[in-house]
């Protein structure tokens, strides 16, 4: 399958039960919703999964699950945020050999490795695969800028084609695109800069809400591309406390929050995290109850034809 890092791919939370296993019906739940919604595409084990908390085993039953749920329909994303190089080679490799379809990649973990060790990272995973892969841009969280002198070099790789754009400068955007063209599709990471980097050109988004609100989502992403740009902003407008909980330390649990309130997902995370508690539980839900009661309604996005989406 031809990944063409066009359209929206939630980052998809990981589901657990109360006795910490992985909850691969309500998993199943959640995905169907997602692929009822109109996505294009899914990223595992990223943040949002709870990746670094997850055994291997437990990755590959996750991969295997979804491959059968999706059943072609879309890519299927895997997330790599390893310490070493052999590893992330390792996981890339048995990642194309179990028949996924790329990857997302991410600076070396833990490590704040110079712009030369990072790129010859990148290169040296890239080259251990013919899988295409996004590279995950997020120096706010991860402390290691992938500069446009970096994605100079990082060009000369053939499938190293998209960057999930998340370093909370919209602006970005535009410097990707007079300095490379469309050389690297740009994914917009962050949820409450979508629909602005969507306007200036990226060709996606990499979603963290879209888990329990996957329609309103979707359909931001179609219409601002299809040029209905005034019905987007209206939804987006809606949507923006909502997105609010994804920009913070606390995003896994306040997802999975809304997730509950939209009845796709459990509160379940794993330790150390630990469920909202408290005023800070309140808050978030006055703010999903506040949002819930003035839920828009949404035109008929799915009819709207989105050229290579």
């Amino acid at each position: 399958m031809t990944v063409n890092w066009k359209g929206v791919y939630p980052a998809i939370t990981t589901k657990f039960t109360s006795d910490d296993k992985l909850d691969l019906d309500l998993f199943t739940k959640n995905m169907t919703e997602q692929l009822d919604a109109g996505i294009d595409g899914i990223v595992l084990g990223g943040t949002l999964g709870e990746a670094s908390t997850l055994t291997a085993e437990e990755k590959s039953i996750l991969v295997s699950e979804t491959q059968k749920i999706v059943d072609g329909r879309i890519p299927v994303i895997l997330n790599i945020a390893e310490q070493s190089t052999a590893e992330a080679i390792r996981i890339a490799q048995e990642g194309e050999q179990n028949g996924l379809h790329g990857f997302m990649l991410l600076p070396p973990m833990r490590y704040a490795a110079d712009s030369n060790e990072t790129v010859k990272y990148f290169k040296a995973v890239a080259r251990s695969t013919s899988l295409p892969i996004m590279i995950y841009n997020n120096p706010v969280d991860y402390k290691i800028p992938v500069t446009l002198e970096m994605f100079d070099q990082l060009a000369e790789i053939d499938n190293i084609n998209a960057v999930k754009e998340s370093t909370r400068d919209t602006t970005n955007v535009t410097r990707m695109i007079n300095r490379f063209g469309d050389r690297f599709k740009i994914l917009s990471g962050v949820d409450t800069l979508a629909l602005e980097s969507l306007l200036m050109g990226a060709d996606g988004w990499v979603a963290g809400l879209v888990c329990a609100f996957p329609r309103e989502t979707v359909a931001i992403y179609r219409l601002a591309k299809a040029g209905r740009v005034q019905e987007a902003v209206e939804i987006f407008r809606w949507f923006l406390p909502l997105l609010e909980l994804d920009i913070n330390s606390k995003l896994v649990q306040n997802i999975k929050l809304a997730e509950v309130y939209t009845k796709i997902g459990s509160e379940y995370v794993r330790a150390p995290r630990q469920p909202l508690t408290g005023l800070e539980r309140e808050k978030v839900v006055n703010i999903i109850e506040s949002s819930l009661k003035l839920r828009p309604e949404l035109p008929d996005y799915k009819s709207i034809k989105i050229e290579d989406a």
